[in-house]
Protein backbone atom coordinates (compact mmCIF):
# COMPACT_ATOMS: atom_id res chain seq x y z
CA UNK A 1 0.00 0.00 0.00
CA UNK A 2 1.31 3.52 -1.19
CA UNK A 3 0.81 5.99 1.63
CA UNK A 4 1.13 9.68 1.59
CA UNK A 5 1.61 12.42 4.24
CA UNK A 6 0.20 15.73 3.81
CA UNK A 7 3.60 17.98 4.77
CA UNK A 8 3.48 19.88 7.92
CA UNK A 9 3.67 23.33 6.26
CA UNK A 10 0.61 23.07 4.57
CA UNK A 11 -1.36 23.18 8.10
CA UNK A 12 1.28 26.21 9.37
CA UNK A 13 -1.33 29.20 10.67
CA UNK A 14 -4.59 28.10 9.67
CA UNK A 15 -7.68 30.14 10.75
CA UNK A 16 -8.65 29.61 14.19
CA UNK A 17 -7.06 25.89 14.67
CA UNK A 18 -3.45 25.91 16.55
CA UNK A 19 -4.40 22.77 18.79
CA UNK A 20 -1.95 20.64 19.71
CA UNK A 21 -1.36 17.51 17.10
CA UNK A 22 -1.71 14.02 18.22
CA UNK A 23 -0.79 10.85 16.88
CA UNK A 24 -1.85 7.05 17.10
CA UNK A 25 -0.94 4.14 14.67
CA UNK A 26 -3.46 1.83 13.50
CA UNK A 27 -2.99 -1.43 10.94
CA UNK A 28 -4.36 -2.11 7.28
CA UNK A 29 -5.56 -5.13 6.74
CA UNK A 30 -2.76 -5.48 4.45
CA UNK A 31 0.02 -4.80 7.78
CA UNK A 32 0.69 -1.08 6.41
CA UNK A 33 1.13 0.86 9.42
CA UNK A 34 -1.18 4.34 9.13
CA UNK A 35 -0.92 7.54 11.47
CA UNK A 36 -4.04 9.00 12.41
CA UNK A 37 -4.14 12.42 13.78
CA UNK A 38 -6.59 13.57 16.69
CA UNK A 39 -6.94 16.76 18.56
CA UNK A 40 -6.96 16.05 22.41
CA UNK A 41 -8.41 19.55 24.37
CA UNK A 42 -10.09 19.92 27.86
CA UNK A 43 -9.61 18.51 31.23
CA UNK A 44 -7.99 14.86 31.43
CA UNK A 45 -11.01 14.25 34.19
CA UNK A 46 -13.43 15.54 32.03
CA UNK A 47 -16.19 13.23 30.27
CA UNK A 48 -15.22 12.72 26.52
CA UNK A 49 -17.10 14.00 23.94
CA UNK A 50 -15.71 12.00 20.74
CA UNK A 51 -16.47 14.45 17.62
CA UNK A 52 -16.57 12.66 14.37
CA UNK A 53 -16.32 14.26 10.89
CA UNK A 54 -17.33 13.16 7.45
CA UNK A 55 -16.50 13.74 3.52
CA UNK A 56 -14.14 15.52 2.49
CA UNK A 57 -13.65 17.56 6.42
CA UNK A 58 -11.52 16.64 8.77
CA UNK A 59 -11.42 18.27 12.49
CA UNK A 60 -11.38 21.38 11.66
CA UNK A 61 -14.62 21.30 10.92
CA UNK A 62 -14.85 21.49 15.25
CA UNK A 63 -12.51 24.27 15.37
CA UNK A 64 -15.56 26.24 16.83
CA UNK A 65 -16.73 24.37 18.52
CA UNK A 66 -13.99 22.31 20.93
CA UNK A 67 -13.70 26.43 22.82
CA UNK A 68 -17.05 26.09 23.80
CA UNK A 69 -16.74 22.70 24.70
CA UNK A 70 -13.71 21.96 26.81
CA UNK A 71 -14.75 25.62 28.38
CA UNK A 72 -17.68 23.68 29.81
CA UNK A 73 -15.49 20.95 31.46
CA UNK A 74 -15.59 18.06 28.92
CA UNK A 75 -12.57 16.43 27.18
CA UNK A 76 -12.98 16.52 23.59
CA UNK A 77 -11.27 14.26 21.23
CA UNK A 78 -11.35 14.84 17.59
CA UNK A 79 -9.83 12.20 15.52
CA UNK A 80 -8.81 12.95 11.47
CA UNK A 81 -10.25 10.02 9.76
CA UNK A 82 -7.98 8.04 7.20
CA UNK A 83 -7.78 9.60 4.37
CA UNK A 84 -8.15 13.20 5.71
CA UNK A 85 -6.49 16.04 7.80
CA UNK A 86 -3.53 15.38 9.54
CA UNK A 87 -3.77 11.92 8.99
CA UNK A 88 -1.94 9.09 6.48
CA UNK A 89 -3.68 8.96 3.46
CA UNK A 90 -2.99 5.78 1.26
CA UNK A 91 -3.26 6.88 -2.48
CA UNK A 92 -5.59 4.38 -4.04
CA UNK A 93 -9.08 4.24 -3.93
CA UNK A 94 -8.87 0.51 -3.96
CA UNK A 95 -7.35 0.99 -0.17
CA UNK A 96 -10.35 2.82 1.39
CA UNK A 97 -13.67 0.22 2.57
CA UNK A 98 -16.48 0.67 4.53
CA UNK A 99 -15.97 -2.01 6.54
CA UNK A 100 -11.64 -0.74 6.59
CA UNK A 101 -12.63 2.52 7.83
CA UNK A 102 -14.74 0.58 10.85
CA UNK A 103 -11.92 -1.28 11.69
CA UNK A 104 -9.54 1.78 12.27
CA UNK A 105 -12.30 3.67 14.38
CA UNK A 106 -12.56 0.70 16.19
CA UNK A 107 -8.55 0.26 16.30
CA UNK A 108 -8.41 3.66 17.58
CA UNK A 109 -10.66 3.75 20.51
CA UNK A 110 -9.55 0.95 21.31
CA UNK A 111 -5.78 1.90 21.37
CA UNK A 112 -6.63 4.81 23.20
CA UNK A 113 -8.85 3.14 25.42
CA UNK A 114 -11.19 5.91 25.61
CA UNK A 115 -14.53 5.01 27.48
CA UNK A 116 -17.54 6.88 29.52
CA UNK A 117 -17.73 9.00 25.80
CA UNK A 118 -20.45 10.90 24.45
CA UNK A 119 -20.31 10.65 20.63
CA UNK A 120 -20.62 13.58 18.38
CA UNK A 121 -21.06 11.93 14.75
CA UNK A 122 -21.92 13.63 11.50
CA UNK A 123 -22.26 12.89 7.94
CA UNK A 124 -19.51 9.69 7.32
CA UNK A 125 -18.81 9.98 11.18
CA UNK A 126 -22.26 8.73 11.68
CA UNK A 127 -21.97 5.94 9.16
CA UNK A 128 -18.39 4.87 10.95
CA UNK A 129 -19.25 5.99 14.38
CA UNK A 130 -22.39 4.35 15.21
CA UNK A 131 -20.82 1.13 13.53
CA UNK A 132 -18.23 1.34 16.72
CA UNK A 133 -20.77 1.87 18.74
CA UNK A 134 -22.59 -1.40 17.77
CA UNK A 135 -18.70 -2.96 17.97
CA UNK A 136 -17.63 -1.60 21.06
CA UNK A 137 -21.02 -0.04 22.97
CA UNK A 138 -19.45 -0.57 26.59
CA UNK A 139 -16.92 2.34 25.67
CA UNK A 140 -20.18 4.99 24.65
CA UNK A 141 -22.45 7.05 27.04
CA UNK A 142 -24.84 8.73 24.86
CA UNK A 143 -24.98 10.00 21.35
CA UNK A 144 -25.47 13.02 19.31
CA UNK A 145 -26.21 12.00 15.62
CA UNK A 146 -26.34 14.99 13.18
CA UNK A 147 -27.23 15.11 9.65
CA UNK A 148 -25.97 11.49 8.84
CA UNK A 149 -27.69 8.23 9.19
CA UNK A 150 -27.08 4.14 9.86
CA UNK A 151 -27.77 2.10 6.53
CA UNK A 152 -29.71 -1.13 6.83
CA UNK A 153 -31.33 -3.76 5.05
CA UNK A 154 -35.16 -1.92 6.22
CA UNK A 155 -34.03 1.85 4.49
CA UNK A 156 -31.94 0.11 1.59
CA UNK A 157 -34.03 -3.26 0.81
CA UNK A 158 -32.48 -5.31 -1.63
CA UNK A 159 -35.55 -4.13 -4.66
CA UNK A 160 -34.36 -0.54 -3.74
CA UNK A 161 -30.27 -1.55 -4.01
CA UNK A 162 -30.85 -2.99 -7.29
CA UNK A 163 -32.57 0.33 -8.70
CA UNK A 164 -29.89 2.07 -8.19
CA UNK A 165 -27.65 -0.14 -9.71
CA UNK A 166 -29.57 -0.16 -12.48
CA UNK A 167 -29.61 3.99 -12.21
CA UNK A 168 -25.75 4.61 -11.87
CA UNK A 169 -24.19 3.35 -15.01
CA UNK A 170 -26.90 5.18 -16.67
CA UNK A 171 -25.98 8.78 -15.04
CA UNK A 172 -23.99 10.92 -16.94
CA UNK A 173 -20.24 12.05 -15.00
CA UNK A 174 -21.82 15.18 -13.25
CA UNK A 175 -20.19 18.37 -12.55
CA UNK A 176 -20.67 20.09 -8.80
CA UNK A 177 -23.50 22.85 -10.31
CA UNK A 178 -25.11 19.40 -11.94
CA UNK A 179 -25.29 18.04 -8.22
CA UNK A 180 -26.00 20.48 -6.22
CA UNK A 181 -29.29 20.75 -8.72
CA UNK A 182 -30.11 17.65 -7.97
CA UNK A 183 -29.82 18.33 -4.37
CA UNK A 184 -31.66 21.04 -4.93
CA UNK A 185 -34.36 19.29 -6.41
CA UNK A 186 -35.22 16.51 -3.99
CA UNK A 187 -34.47 14.22 -6.81
CA UNK A 188 -34.44 10.86 -5.14
CA UNK A 189 -31.82 9.63 -7.16
CA UNK A 190 -29.09 12.72 -6.40
CA UNK A 191 -26.83 10.72 -4.15
CA UNK A 192 -25.99 8.69 -7.51
CA UNK A 193 -25.26 12.09 -8.55
CA UNK A 194 -22.79 12.64 -5.81
CA UNK A 195 -21.10 9.59 -6.05
CA UNK A 196 -20.29 9.49 -9.63
CA UNK A 197 -19.31 13.32 -9.21
CA UNK A 198 -16.82 12.17 -6.50
CA UNK A 199 -15.94 9.34 -8.40
CA UNK A 200 -15.51 10.28 -11.53
CA UNK A 201 -15.72 13.68 -12.37
CA UNK A 202 -12.01 15.19 -13.28
CA UNK A 203 -12.38 18.45 -11.87
CA UNK A 204 -13.47 17.03 -8.14
CA UNK A 205 -11.99 19.59 -5.88
CA UNK A 206 -12.55 19.84 -2.32
CA UNK A 207 -13.32 23.71 -2.64
CA UNK A 208 -16.17 22.65 -5.01
CA UNK A 209 -17.44 20.59 -2.49
CA UNK A 210 -17.68 23.20 0.21
CA UNK A 211 -19.09 25.69 -2.60
CA UNK A 212 -21.93 22.41 -2.75
CA UNK A 213 -23.00 22.56 0.78
CA UNK A 214 -22.15 25.21 2.79
CA UNK A 215 -22.35 28.74 2.41
CA UNK A 216 -18.60 29.42 3.55
CA UNK A 217 -17.15 32.50 1.87
CA UNK A 218 -14.23 33.17 3.81
CA UNK A 219 -11.24 32.34 1.68
CA UNK A 220 -8.92 31.85 4.99
CA UNK A 221 -11.51 29.08 6.07
CA UNK A 222 -11.81 27.36 2.53
CA UNK A 223 -7.84 27.07 2.51
CA UNK A 224 -8.23 25.31 5.71
CA UNK A 225 -10.54 22.76 4.48
CA UNK A 226 -8.06 22.33 1.13
CA UNK A 227 -4.70 22.49 3.46
CA UNK A 228 -4.84 18.49 3.76
CA UNK A 229 -4.91 17.75 -0.42
CA UNK A 230 -2.15 19.50 -1.67
CA UNK A 231 -3.17 17.83 -5.28
CA UNK A 232 -5.14 15.42 -7.01
CA UNK A 233 -2.99 12.50 -5.37
CA UNK A 234 -3.94 13.27 -1.75
CA UNK A 235 -7.73 13.12 -2.63
CA UNK A 236 -8.72 8.83 -3.01
CA UNK A 237 -10.12 8.73 0.34
CA UNK A 238 -12.37 12.18 -0.52
CA UNK A 239 -13.22 10.86 -3.79
CA UNK A 240 -14.12 7.19 -2.57
CA UNK A 241 -16.52 8.00 0.71
CA UNK A 242 -19.14 8.16 -1.31
CA UNK A 243 -19.07 5.16 -3.28
CA UNK A 244 -18.53 3.35 -0.05
CA UNK A 245 -22.03 4.34 1.25
CA UNK A 246 -23.77 0.57 1.04
CA UNK A 247 -26.40 1.45 -1.73
CA UNK A 248 -25.61 -0.78 -4.82
CA UNK A 249 -26.28 -4.74 -4.60
CA UNK A 250 -22.32 -5.31 -4.07
CA UNK A 251 -22.81 -3.52 -0.69
CA UNK A 252 -25.34 -6.12 1.23
CA UNK A 253 -22.60 -7.25 3.79
CA UNK A 254 -22.27 -3.64 4.82
CA UNK A 255 -26.00 -3.08 4.94
CA UNK A 256 -26.42 -6.56 7.03
CA UNK A 257 -23.65 -5.25 9.35
CA UNK A 258 -25.60 -1.83 9.76
CA UNK A 259 -28.91 -4.19 11.04
CA UNK A 260 -26.51 -5.77 13.72
CA UNK A 261 -24.90 -1.86 15.07
CA UNK A 262 -28.85 -0.79 14.92
CA UNK A 263 -29.52 -4.10 17.00
CA UNK A 264 -27.34 -2.95 19.36
CA UNK A 265 -28.32 0.62 19.75
CA UNK A 266 -32.19 -0.49 20.48
CA UNK A 267 -30.84 -3.10 23.09
CA UNK A 268 -28.92 -0.80 25.08
CA UNK A 269 -31.33 2.41 25.19
CA UNK A 270 -28.44 4.92 25.00
CA UNK A 271 -29.48 8.52 25.84
CA UNK A 272 -29.64 10.08 22.14
CA UNK A 273 -29.87 13.64 20.60
CA UNK A 274 -31.08 14.10 17.17
CA UNK A 275 -29.32 17.58 15.95
CA UNK A 276 -30.15 17.72 12.41
CA UNK A 277 -29.61 21.42 10.89
CA UNK A 278 -33.00 22.74 8.82
CA UNK A 279 -30.98 23.50 5.83
CA UNK A 280 -29.27 20.00 4.77
CA UNK A 281 -30.43 19.21 1.17
CA UNK A 282 -27.96 15.50 1.81
CA UNK A 283 -29.99 14.36 5.02
CA UNK A 284 -33.52 16.24 5.23
CA UNK A 285 -35.72 14.12 7.25
CA UNK A 286 -32.67 11.47 8.52
CA UNK A 287 -33.38 11.81 11.95
CA UNK A 288 -37.35 9.94 11.65
CA UNK A 289 -34.98 6.91 11.41
CA UNK A 290 -33.68 7.33 14.59
CA UNK A 291 -37.03 8.55 16.51
CA UNK A 292 -38.98 5.98 15.46
CA UNK A 293 -36.59 2.97 16.70
CA UNK A 294 -34.51 4.37 19.29
CA UNK A 295 -36.77 4.36 22.85
CA UNK A 296 -34.90 7.11 24.56
CA UNK A 297 -34.47 10.18 21.93
CA UNK A 298 -34.67 14.10 22.23
CA UNK A 299 -34.90 15.77 19.09
CA UNK A 300 -33.67 19.20 18.51
CA UNK A 301 -33.57 21.49 15.26
CA UNK A 302 -30.32 23.45 14.91
CA UNK A 303 -31.99 26.22 12.49
CA UNK A 304 -30.13 28.22 9.92
CA UNK A 305 -27.56 25.80 9.05
CA UNK A 306 -26.30 23.22 6.03
CA UNK A 307 -24.60 20.05 6.22
CA UNK A 308 -22.07 21.05 7.56
CA UNK A 309 -23.80 22.41 10.58
CA UNK A 310 -20.94 22.62 12.87
CA UNK A 311 -19.23 25.49 10.66
CA UNK A 312 -22.92 27.23 10.41
CA UNK A 313 -24.07 26.87 13.71
CA UNK A 314 -21.19 26.34 16.35
CA UNK A 315 -22.43 27.86 19.67
CA UNK A 316 -25.86 26.00 18.94
CA UNK A 317 -24.96 23.05 18.66
CA UNK A 318 -22.52 22.92 21.56
CA UNK A 319 -25.55 24.64 23.68
CA UNK A 320 -27.52 21.59 22.95
CA UNK A 321 -24.81 18.98 23.86
CA UNK A 322 -23.45 20.64 26.64
CA UNK A 323 -27.67 20.77 28.00
CA UNK A 324 -27.85 17.21 27.15
CA UNK A 325 -25.31 15.76 28.67
CA UNK A 326 -25.94 17.86 31.92
CA UNK A 327 -29.81 16.46 31.99
CA UNK A 328 -28.97 12.62 31.29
Amino acid sequence: MDVLRTPETRFAQLKDYAFAAHYHVVKAQDGTELRMHFVDEGPRDGEIILCLHGQPSWSYLYRKMIPILTGAGYRVVAPDLVGFGKSDKPASVDDYTYAGHVDWMNQFLAGLDLTGMTLMCQDWGGLLGLRAVGDQPDRFKRLVIANTGLPNTTTLTDDISNMMGKMYPMVPVPTAAMVQEQFSGGTPGAFIYWIKYCAEAPDFSVRDVFGLLSNISDDAVLDGYEAPFPDENYVAGARKFPSCVPLLPQHKADRIAGDAAWAVLEARNFPVLTAFSDGDPVTKGGEQAFIKRLGNVKNVTIKGAGHFLQEDQPEALSKEIIAFIQET
